[in-house]
């Protein structure tokens, strides 16, 4: 019975794990602010350098939108957000739990 008690616990722990891994991560970014987005990262919390730049050779125009996968293979749902505005501002959003996040604001 002990046998059967721990392969179920196995099984459990297994499903958990893979319905953690199977969440939607992808948000909406909005840009609700009166400047352009050059720039937009998403980095696991914690790591201390930026991934690469989401928007590429895009830009994130005020009063614009897009949705951003932003799954990077590795399970985890808490990323810091950094967007780079036209001006050379930086505004950086820590700890955001991609994993429940559906849409995200940029503002002024």
């Amino acid at each position: 019975m002990k046998k059967i008690a721990a392969g179920l616990a196995l099984v459990l722990a297994m499903a958990s794990v893979t319905a953690a891994s199977a969440l939607d991560r992808r948000v909406q970014i909005n840009n609700v602010s009166s400047y352009d987005i050059y720039e937009f990262y998403a980095s696991n919390t914690g790591t201390s350098a930026w991934e690469e730049d989401i928007l590429g050779k895009d830009v994130l125009l005020a009063g614009s939108s897009v949705m951003i996968n932003i799954d990077d293979g590795s399970g985890y749902c808490k990323y810091d957000f950094k967007a780079v505005f036209e001006d050379g501002d930086e505004v950086v959003s820590e700890n955001n739990n991609v994993c429940e996040l559906a849409e995200f604001d940029f503002t002024d």
